[in-house]
């Protein structure tokens, strides 16, 4: 009876002293505005659900949406809260709640001006404590001008903005970690552009498209993708800011799928495994050349947006200024093979099979490029073609 006693009173201690230890993340965030570019992406949802459901102390959070297909920025931010993404948080606060805390910005991070008005320009500058950009083209095959135009002109336009932003504590780039391909170790420190971003820039803004697009090769040298080259400018710009403003640069690895909360699995796109997985699942991906025993690094998103969150509170709560780069990668303590990864697939479409499947999951990675091509011949193109010949023969547009 004592010992039963005692360990009741040791659980109430506990519990008190938890109730007692203020959440030092929300008093980062309790009574700021918040800037976010890029809201209306995958990475740039979950931050605003995160804000939403669980720093409900944040004054008022502002996005910078573009008009997209017909649909003009309100619009799309109903769409968004229409998500299953936002289920649980509207549950909890109610969808009036949710669109009163939340401010569309009309712009385009693209746009000479980012698009912005004069009023809202101001208003931004005025108002805006913390600013996150996300905003960014993640295509590898984006084209070279597009590319400069929305991740690097867009950072160096957004830095402008937040220079002019009379309380701002922090502005938080969020790059990635695979712009420095060179670096076989990635330190948590800043590294020299490909180019000199202004220059590139003015390059872009005056040629012809097709004019870049003959130059591209030349221009990216080295680096296998506009993506990573426009990146690492985008960072040198950052980095050049850091005197002038409270930045930082962020760099996630590659971001996949919801892990935890609030929707396990959840994702709005088929980028990186994601895409592979799908691919393998419904049997058209049959072959690949690829090391089996390689890795990649990879963060949950919701992962990464709790490490956006935890970095904030260093640099502004903390005021832990000279720490100006944030690595949020995995890979040094969890290395996952692309013959794992392959594996836990093939587990998961054998007990759940998707839909649309042409042909029973299976093929596998090759080392030897030869045997690879030989293999896209005989499980890939000779398949497709069959299959379009009977969907031409049937009436309809061929597709594969």
């Amino acid at each position: 009876m004592a010992d039963t006693i005692t360990m009741t009173e040791e659980i109430k201690a506990e519990t008190k002293v938890e109730e007692e230890i203020p959440d030092r993340i929300a008093l980062t965030f309790k009574d700021q505005n918040i800037l976010i570019t890029g809201g209306t992406g995958f990475l740039g949802k979950v931050i605003t659900e995160k804000f939403l459901r669980c720093l409900t102390n944040t004054k008022q959070i502002y996005m910078l949406v573009r008009p997209k297909k017909g649909k003009d920025p309100k619009h799309r931010l109903e769409e968004i809260f229409n998500s299953s993404l936002f289920e649980q948080v509207k549950q909890q606060r109610g969808l009036s709640e949710l669109q009163k805390a939340v401010t569309v910005v009309n712009g385009d991070v693209s746009l000479p001006g980012l698009g912005i008005s004069s009023e809202d320009r101001k208003m931004l500058c005025e108002k805006i404590n913390i600013v996150y950009h996300a905003a960014a083209t993640v295509r590898f095959d984006e084209l070279l001008k597009r590319a400069v135009l929305l991740n690097t002109r867009g950072t160096k336009q957004m830095l402008e903005l937040a220079k002019e932003m009379k309380n701002l504590k922090l502005f938080a780039h969020i790059s990635t970690a695979y712009c420095h391909l060179e670096e076989k170790i990635l330190g948590e420190k800043p590294y020299p552009p490909p180019a000199d971003p202004h220059k590139i820039i003015k390059c872009v803004e005056w040629m012809d498209d097709d004019v870049v697009e003959a130059m591209t090769d030349k221009i990216l040298g080295d680096i296998p993708n506009t993506y990573a080259f426009t990146k690492a400018l985008s960072e040198g710009l950052v980095e050049e800011s850091m005197p002038h403003i409270p930045s930082i640069i962020l760099r996630p690895s590659i971001v996949i799928p919801i892990w935890k909360e609030p929707i396990p699995g959840w994702t709005d796109n088929i980028n990186g495994p994601t895409g592979l997985l799908i691919g393998a699942g419904k049997g058209v991906i049959r072959t690949m050349h690829c090391n089996e025993n390689g890795y990649a690094d990879y963060v949950p998103v919701d992962i990464a947006v709790n490490a956006i969150l935890a970095c904030t509170w260093n640099f502004v709560y903390l005021k832990d200024y000279e720490k100006r780069v944030y690595n949020l990668t995995s890979s040094n303590e969890f290395k996952v093979s692309w013959a794992e990864i392959i594996a836990r697939g093939r587990k998961i479409t054998e007990k759940v099979p998707l839909n649309g499947v042409v042909w029973y999951p299976g093929g596998s990675m090759k080392k030897s490029r030869f045997i690879h091509n030989i293999c896209v011949l005989f499980f890939h193109m000779i398949p497709a073609y069959f299959i379009d010949g009977l969907i031409f023969l049937a009436g309809y547009k061929p597709m594969i």
